[in-house]
């Protein structure tokens, strides 16, 4: 253990790649597709560069505990009939069983409603300015960091806290921390991103990943990877380099890859904290070029994965922490292959073309909406 305190004394900065003169780049592949137009893009062929296995079944839990997270949603949330047949189609239940494949039951469904709630968050903070962004944070962190003592009749609050009291029982201390402290990152990422929103500001590449890391969610999905396989990994562990270096990895892969799926939805609604956009607003470059220059970033994250992995070192001789530690960094390789198998089986980015998407990569713009 005193290598792993020795190296924590390392505080590398975050990885942000350097921005290519994207102009003098070779045009790929992707735009001599002859089935790529004006009106559509290619994406990139991100699924064939992941080598990580996808689980060979579904947990025998998906079907009911996807419909069971579903009415809890729509009850908790107090949806519209038009927005819970939107998270229906969102296909919450499947996500969870692709990137908590091997989860117990119990488990696999809270981490299902967390991620149902999390892009229901999402949603309603699409319509928030920064004050209305304030609010809902004050009442999802008082709610997990006051707990019993704190009441509040809001719906978002009422459903934080019954995610938290079926969370607390088994989940170490370290793992509550990691996940109420990312989640308060999140809500700071959020306000930020809601004033940028309200000012029409669009910030510059490097200051985009930064918020982007936090604006995703990921980290308190990652904490979950400890929650849902009963780890116990210490925090001087948690926060070695090489750990560190994983899950940003992975939350680079899954936001990225993230703006380049949502790009067509996002663009149709001026939606702009999308990496793709700014790589166009900033470079001054065409689509089918900034989306090729995303994907490369993607496929580097996942070689910074791999890269990474290879500098583990052992915690304790091959014993308990060893074997969590492992069974942890497997967590966010199930999320890096089964979050990019699941953006083409989801109806949130491609509708109900989206395994036609996956054969073909072929994406057709969508017309913009009129507010």
């Amino acid at each position: 253990m005193d290598e792993v305190m020795q190296d924590n004394t390392e505080k590398p900065h975050p990885y942000v790649p350097v921005m290519l003169p994207l102009r003098q780049m070779p045009v790929s592949d992707t735009t001599l597709i002859p089935s790529a137009s004006e009106d559509s893009f290619i994406l990139p062929d991100l699924v064939s560069h992941c080598k990580f296995p996808l689980a060979g079944s579904l947990s025998p839990y998906t079907k009911k505990v996807g419909t069971t997270s579903h009415s809890w949603l729509v009850r908790g949330g107090n949806l519209s009939i038009k927005k819970a047949k939107a998270n229906l189609g969102l296909k919450g239940g499947l996500l969870t069983a692709m990137v908590y494949p091997d989860a117990p039951r119990h488990e696999l469904r809270v981490c299902c409603d967390f991620l149902s709630y999390l892009f229901h968050l999402d949603n309603i903070s699409d319509c928030m300015d920064d004050e209305g962004a304030n609010h809902t944070a004050d009442v999802v962190m008082n709610s997990l960091y006051l707990g019993k003592t704190y009441h509040t009749n809001s719906r978002v609050g009422k459903m934080t806290k019954d995610i938290w009291r079926r969370v607390t029982p088994t989940a170490t201390q370290g793992m509550q921390q990691r996940f109420m402290s990312s989640f308060d990152m999140f809500f700071e990422a959020v306000t930020f991103q809601a004033a940028d929103r309200q000012a029409n500001d669009i910030p510059d590449l490097e200051s985009y990943i930064t918020l982007r890391r936090d604006t995703s969610g990921c980290k308190p999905c990652w904490a979950l990877i400890e929650f849902a396989y009963g780890l116990d990994i210490p925090d001087d562990v948690m926060e070695h380099r090489v750990l560190r270096d994983l899950g940003e990895a992975t939350n680079d892969l899954v936001s990225w890859s993230n703006d380049i799926f949502s790009y067509n939805v996002e663009q149709s609604k001026d939606d702009k904290h999308n990496m793709v956009v700014i790589v166009m607003e900033a470079e001054g470059v065409p689509l089918q070029i900034a989306v090729d220059f995303v994907g490369t970033l993607c496929k580097a994250s996942i070689d910074r994965f791999n890269a990474s992995k290879l500098l583990l070192p052992s915690f304790d001789g091959g014993n308990q922490i060893d074997r969590d530690v492992a069974r942890y960094i497997k967590g966010l390789e199930d999320w890096i292959v089964g979050s990019l198998h699941w953006s083409f089986e989801t109806e949130r980015y491609f509708g109900k073309l989206g395994r036609e998407v996956k054969r073909t990569r072929v994406v057709k713009l969508l017309p913009k909406r009129h507010h």
